[in-house]
């Protein structure tokens, strides 16, 4: 909106200076040619001249081309025009014939026979011309502005479309989560009180995560992989220690390098997922690691027979989605890797501009 009404005050603006100039070519041309003074009679005859086509041009400018034109109501507004034009030209023409020379432009010992309305002598058909021919200039010109604001608001409403479809994208994380860990905590409590309040602090960090930090376009690595490590310690609560987790980041890692939120969750929830048995030994192990100015991240588990062979998931479909929507196409990477005891995930991204 603020775009649009800046174009606006650039459009007005564009016509007071044309006009100001029109205004100011009398005054100046009256200046050089008299070399000492300015001959404001014959000032007052050129604005006279020019009143007509301001007339014309407000008219055009505040009511046929806005309420007409531009909502395609184009036989009226051809009407409108041709009405307008002759029609003031007309009663210019006509008032000067019924009134003397001298009530009109006043007294002008050097004038030379009777002055028309106009920049020129010409006729009312060259003045119906010269007027129609304004009309269209102006047309021109509110045609480019509202060309201008219309591509302005199509590219507001594709912004706030995408950034409605990330917001989607980015809230993915399976709610069941959320239900499945506070029931854990409750049987916790009755059988490891402190472990029940350190899941407690873990689930109120995740939670301001997601409603806080996540509102942004990009977080920190450092604090992406703290919601990782939280929502894993809140998992190991449901897993024996028959299931390997392990995250491996190395020393040097730029932990302030800035990524999109909430985005490696979703493999690694997916790994939780698809890849933790508790009739045999499972392992998810991730690791995260940079070099040249990208984030390297590698999401491995193990595969029970009843994952699909094929699928990779809806949550791994939608983070394409949304990496496509930040980075564009060929400026990611991101790997899916299916084999028959494995799955792994390996996903590269060059780091934002916080």
């Amino acid at each position: 909106m603020k775009l649009q009404k800046k174009e606006a005050i650039g459009e007005n603006l564009l016509y007071v200076m044309v006009w100001t100039a029109i205004i100011l070519v009398p005054v100046l041309n009256s200046q050089m040619m008299s070399e000492l003074h300015v001959n404001f009679e014959k000032v007052l005859i050129a604005w006279r001249q020019i009143a007509p086509y301001f007339v014309i041009f407000a008219l055009h400018n505040g009511y046929l081309a806005p309420r007409l034109m531009l909502r395609r109501k184009y036989g009226k507004y051809v009407s409108g025009v041709l009405l307008l034009v002759v029609g003031v030209f007309a009663g210019v023409y006509g008032y000067e014939e019924a009134m003397p020379f001298e009530a009109v432009y006043g007294e002008l010992p050097d004038a030379a026979g009777p002055q028309r309305v106009s920049f020129t002598n010409l006729e009312i058909y060259w003045n119906v011309v010269l007027g129609i021919f304004m009309c269209g200039a102006n047309t021109g010109i509110k045609l480019i502005y509202q060309s201008i604001r219309d591509e302005q608001t199509m590219t507001e409403l594709k912004h706030q479309n995408l950034q409605a479809e990330m917001d989607y994208l980015k809230y993915q994380i399976n709610p069941h989560f959320f239900m499945n860990t506070l029931n854990n905590i409750h049987a916790l409590i009755d059988i490891d009180a402190d472990s029940a309040k350190s899941a407690v602090i873990d689930l109120s960090k995740m939670m301001r995560y997601v409603l806080y930090d996540s509102g942004h376009a990009s977080t920190t690595l450092e604090r992406d992989l703290q919601f990782l490590r939280n929502y894993i310690e809140l998992m190991r609560i449901r897993y024996t220690d028959d299931v390997e987790i392990r995250i491996d980041t190395p020393e040097g890692l730029p932990l302030q390098a800035a990524i999109p939120p909430l985005l490696l969750i979703v493999f690694v929830e997916n790994a939780f997922k698809h890849g933790v048995s508790s009739h045999r030994p499972s392992f998810i192990h991730i690791s995260i690691g940079h070099a040249a100015g990208r984030v390297e991240a590698t999401i491995a588990n193990s595969r029970t027979p009843r994952t699909p062979a094929n699928k990779p998931g809806i949550g791994l479909e939608n983070v394409r989605k949304r990496l496509t929507l930040i980075y564009g196409e060929g400026n990611y990477a991101l790997t899916i890797l299916p084999e028959e005891e494995r799955f792994t995930v390996k996903l590269s991204i060059p780091t934002l501009h916080a």
